[in-house]
Order: C-alpha cells, then sequence, then structure tokens
C-alpha cells in the first residue's frame, strides 16, 4: 500500500472485531454532484430500505456493534452516531441524502446502501501515514463552525484517525475534518470501509468491490487497488 495504515493495540483492545478495508485510487474524475451521482444516491436508499425492512438503523447488528464499540472509547452512541447510522437516518427521513460532490455521493451511496461506514481521504494531503489510535487530548482537528474554519481537540482517550498533522476524522468515523477531505478538485484518494461484528471481513470486502466497481466507471482509467480486510 501506498500509504501506511495502522490500528493501535488500544483500539484493538476494546473493538476486537473491528476490521477495515482501504481502496486506493488514483487519476480519479471529480465534479459537482450530478444526475449519475444523485441516481446513486437515490437508488442506495431504496436499497437501505429493503435491507431494513421497517426497522431502525440502529437496531441492525452491524450497527449494534458499532454503538457497542463507541460505547466502549466513552462515546454516547445516541448523540454522536457512527457515519453509517447517520447517513442512514437521514436517508429515511423526508429531507432524503446531501448531495456533496460525485466522489463523496458515491462512497455515501455505497455505505447508505450497505449499512457500513465509508469515507474518503484526499491522499495528496495526508500527511505521512494514518493511524488510528486512542487520542491524548492534545491533537489538532481543524474543523468548521459557524462558516470559518477552527482547531478543536478530541476528548483523552477518544478513537481517532490521524496522520502526521493532526487528526482526520474524530470519534472514529463520526466526523471528518476539513484538511483531508475530498474536494472537486480531488484526483488521488483513500477510501476506508470499516466493519464491526462478526460478519465485519465480509461485509467490508464486498462493499469495497462495489466501491471500485463505481470508481471505474465514473473514471476509466483510473488506477484502483482494493486492499485485503485487516
Amino acid at each position: 500500500m501506498t500509504l501506511r495504515l495502522t490500528v493501535s493495540d488500544d483500539v484493538r483492545a476494546i473493538a476486537p472485531g473491528f476490521t477495515h478495508v482501504a481502496v486506493e485510487a488514483h487519476g480519479l474524475s471529480n465534479g459537482p454532484s450530478n444526475e449519475g451521482s444523485s441516481a446513486l444516491l437515490d437508488e442506495a436508499a431504496r436499497r437501505l430500505a429493503g435491507r431494513l425492512g421497517g426497522r431502525a438503523p440502529h437496531e441492525d447488528p452491524g450497527m449494534a456493534a458499532w454503538r457497542e464499540a463507541y460505547a466502549a472509547f466513552g462515546a454516547k452512541p445516541s448523540r454522536t452516531r457512527n457515519s453509517a447510522e447517520a447517513l442512514a437516518r437521514r436517508a429515511l427521513a423526508d429531507g432524503g441524502l446531501p448531495r456533496i460532490n460525485v466522489l463523496v455521493d458515491v462512497y455515501n451511496a455505497i455505505s447508505v446502501a450497505r449499512l457500513i461506514p465509508v469515507g474518503g481521504e484526499d491522499t495528496d494531503r495526508i500527511k505521512g501515514g494514518m493511524r488510528l489510535v486512542r487520542a491524548t487530548g492534545r491533537e489538532p482537528f481543524v474543523t468548521v463552525a459557524g462558516g470559518e474554519e477552527t482547531v478543536e481537540h478530541p476528548e483523552p482517550g477518544e478513537v481517532v484517525w490521524c496522520d502526521d498533522e493532526g487528526v482526520t476524522c474524530r470519534r472514529w468515523n463520526w466526523r471528518q475534518g476539513v484538511r483531508t477531505r475530498l474536494t472537486e478538485d480531488s484526483v488521488n484518494a483513500l477510501f476506508l470501509l470499516e466493519g464491526m461484528g462478526t460478519a465485519a471481513a465480509g461485509e467490508a470486502a464486498a462493499a469495497a468491490a462495489e466501491l471500485a466497481e463505481s470508481l471505474e466507471k465514473l473514471s476509466p482509467g483510473a488506477r484502483i487497488t482494493v486492499h485485503d480486510p485487516r
């Protein structure tokens, strides 16, 4: 893998059922949300509704496992939901899913349809490798508040993804920072698909394969590598 990913022993200790699959992509095309990416999001919402069969997202076994993991590091899972549960709730609500840009729409569609957390990072903006660790509380996290960029810090013990410059995503996959997010100018990306529970590895691998297929259709000629679950 071009970009080194590691998961600390402290994180493994509180969530032994955690797995992740990385999809590396180079030479992508991106731009504003369009009819194609919007259609993917609409179809994902339909797939989600069929999967749940009238249940709430948090009643899905995978989401229940994520709630247990969040509680294990002190987060309140009903207030700070993992990214897949939060997106699923929006997909089922009257307002539906947000349209961000084509690449973000594509990975959000996979996340909703398969009810699995998926994130995307601009690899040209990542400093060094990426690590999933329990925070000291001193790491900087660049976010937006009131329309202005601001720097926050995670709670001590919070599970975060970070690189050599600071936190890239707080509370595992709850809120992504603005520094490394995918923009319309992004051409190289790392997509992380995260699973929790006994079936996590197979589900994450299947979701990664579907994501790679969507990216290949979006960006013919892009170099896309799907790595094994870890």
